[in-house]
C-alpha cells in the first residue's frame, strides 16, 4: 500500500481506520504453503488473529482452513461458506456444552483436556472422531503470555500423560484421528519445532489410526527492520524431511497441518491515525492521535514494537515522539519515534496492525471501534463500519424504574 493509497482512504473514510492489502495476505499465505514442498501441507487460517468475514473468504479462495477457539469462531467460519470438515475447533477452558455444539455442527474437534476426553469418550465413544492436543513442555515465543506450550501453561495434556489418554481411549474406544501441538509465537528456530515433533512423533505410536499431524504455527514476522524472523524456507524444508521420515517409520503417509495466524495477516495490516495535539512537557514532545490502547493493545499487553509513519509530512524535519492515545490510561503506541515533523491533523500509519489489532479492540471510554478497509486488485472496499452512538446502547436495557418521574432517592 503506497503512502497515497493510505491517505486517500483517511480522506474517504475517516480515523482511525484498520487497512489490509489483500495481495499481501495471499502473497504470506502461498509462500508458507510452498515452503514445506514436496508435501502438501493443509494450513488452517487463525482466525483469532483477524476474523472479518471477507478476510476469511479470500483465504477459503486460496485453499485454506480455518483453526477456531470458540464456538462463535467455527460459526463465523461457516457463515464465510467454510465446509464443517474444513474446520478445527480447539477449545480451552469451555463447558462440554460448547464442544456438543460444535459436534452437532461437524467440525473437527481438538481436546486439551483428560476431564473433556473422558467426558467426550463417554458421550460419543467411537462414533466421533477426534483429535488430542498434547503439552510438549517446550518454553517458546516472544512474551509469556503468547508461550502456550510450557509445564506451566493451562493448553494442552501433558506429554507424561499419555499413558492416561491411552487407557482413556481404550476404555471408551475413541477414534483418534489427529495430535497437536502449538508451543507459541514468535518461534524463529527450527529446533522448536523439531523437539515438539519428536514428542508427538513417540506418541503416535500408541495411536494406529492417525490421519494427520498438527503442528500449530508461531511462524515469527518482522515488526523492526533488524528484527530476525522466521526463515520459512528452511526450516520448511527440515520439517518436511522429519516428517516423511516419521511417516515411513509409522507404515503410511499422514497429512501434516500447520495453523498460521499474525504470519499471514500481521504485515497486511496499516492503522491509519489523526493527530490531534501535539503537546511539548519538560521532558517529552507527545504526537497525541484519535485511538488509543482500545485500538491497539499489543503495545501496551504485550510491550510490542509497531512502526511508525507520518505520512501527511514525508519531506519534514526529523523529531523525536511519543505516540500516545486519547484513553484515560497512559496508553502509549510508541516510545521516543523518529518522525517527520507531526502537526495537528498529520495522518499517522501504523504497521503490523493485520493481526490481533481490531480483533482485541474494545469499547474502553465508550469510544466507537473503527471501521476496517480491504485494498484488492486496487480497488478499495469497506469492510466493516465504524461504530455509531446505537452500538455502544444496542444491547442495553434501560429499565424504566430509573425514569425521573418514577425514581425516589431515599
Amino acid at each position: 500500500m503506497n503512502t497515497q493509497t493510505l491517505l486517500d482512504v483517511a480522506e474517504e473514510f475517516g480515523t482511525p481506520t484498520y487497512v489490509y492489502d489483500a495481495n499481501s495476505i495471499t502473497n504470506q499465505y502461498r509462500k508458507l504453503h510452498a515452503a514445506f514442498k514436496p508435501l502438501d501441507v493443509k494450513l488452517h487460517y487463525a482466525m483469532k488473529a483477524l476474523s472479518n468475514i471477507n478476510i476469511l473468504r479470500l483465504l477459503k479462495n486460496e485453499g485454506a482452513g480455518l483453526d477456531a477457539v470458540s464456538i462463535q469462531e467455527v460459526r463465523l467460519g461457516l457463515h464465510a461458506g467454510f465446509a464443517p470438515e474444513s474446520i478445527m475447533y480447539t477449545p480451552n477452558c469451555v463447558s462440554f456444552e460448547e464442544i456438543r455444539r460444535a459436534v452437532e455442527l461437524g467440525v473437527h474437534i481438538n481436546l486439551d483436556n483428560l476431564n473433556m476426553l473422558e467426558k467426550f469418550g463417554s458421550e460419543y465413544g467411537g462414533s466421533v472422531p477426534v483429535c488430542i492436543r498434547i503439552n510438549p513442555h517446550i518454553m517458546a515465543g516472544g512474551n509469556s503470555n503468547i508461550s502456550v506450550g510450557h509445564i506451566d501453561s493451562k493448553f494442552g495434556i501433558s506429554i507424561h500423560q499419555v499413558r492416561h489418554i491411552e487407557r482413556i481411549v481404550e476404555h471408551y474406544g475413541l477414534n483418534i484421528r489427529g495430535l497437536h501441538m502449538h508451543t507459541g509465537s514468535d518461534i524463529i528456530d527450527a529446533d522448536v519445532f523439531l523437539r515438539g515433533a519428536a514428542l508427538l512423533y513417540e506418541a503416535a505410536n500408541h495411536f494406529p489410526d492417525l490421519e494427520f499431524m498438527d503442528f500449530g504455527s508461531g511462524f515469527k514476522v518482522g515488526y523492526k527492520e533488524s528484527d530476525i524472523v522466521t526463515d520459512i524456507e528452511t526450516i520448511g524444508t527440515r520439517i518436511a524431511e522429519s516428517f516423511q521420515e516419521f511417516c515411513t517409520n509409522y507404515g503410511r503417509n499422514l497429512e501434516l497441518w500447520f495453523e498460521p495466524g499474525k504470519y499471514i495477516v500481521s504485515e497486511a495490516g496499516k492503522f491509519l491515525v489523526r493527530t490531534n495535539v501535539v503537546k511539548q512537557t519538560t521532558s517529552t514532545v507527545f504526537a497525541g492521535v484519535d485511538s488509543g490502547q482500545n485500538h491497539l493493545i499489543r503495545p501496551m499487553f504485550y510491550n510490542a514494537y509497531h512502526h511508525i509513519e507520518n505520512i501527511s509530512n514525508t519531506g519534514g524535519e526529523k523529531k523525536l515522539y511519543s505516540i500516545v492515545g486519547y484513553i484515560c490510561e497512559s496508553d502509549t503506541l510508541g516510545h521516543d519515534r523518529l518522525l517527520n515533523e507531526v502537526r495537528e491533523g498529520d495522518i499517522l500509519a501504523i504497521s503490523n496492525a493485520g493481526a490481533y489489532a481490531f480483533s482485541m479492540a474494545n469499547q474502553y471510554n465508550s469510544r466507537f471501534r473503527p471501521a476496517e478497509v480491504l485494498i484488492y486488485n486496487d480497488e478499495t472496499y469497506l469492510i466493516r463500519e465504524r461504530e455509531t452512538m446505537e452500538d455502544l446502547l444496542r444491547n442495553q436495557v434501560e429499565l424504566p424504574i430509573f425514569d425521573e418521574a418514577t425514581v425516589e432517592i431515599a
